[in-house]
């Protein structure tokens, strides 16, 4: 059997509610932490590649931002997605 850890994408990691949510997660040794390069953050091809690799994403980002990150996930992804913002309420 082998020791998968789901792994959780941050997007938005770098704002205050990200910044939060990372340091939460930090010392978590069942979870792999996916982080995306500085310099690809605003890459709307790194960010879905990100996106689809990550088994949940937790969306840091405004509401518009948010629903591109979804939208960048497409109908076939299986990543499950917590928004913190207000776009899917």
């Amino acid at each position: 059997m082998t020791d998968m850890k789901p792994k959780i994408f941050i997007d938005g990691e770098h704002g205050t509610t990200g910044l939060q949510i990372r340091t939460r997660l930090a010392d978590r040794d069942d979870l792999e932490i996916l982080s995306i390069p500085v310099e690809r953050r605003k890459d709307p091809e790194a960010r879905a590649e990100f996106l689809k690799a990550s088994d949940i994403a937790i969306l840091c980002l405004p509401d518009a931002a948010s629903k591109e990150a979804v939208a960048l996930l497409g109908d076939e992804s299986s990543t499950r997605v917590i928004d913190t913002s207000t776009a899917f309420r």
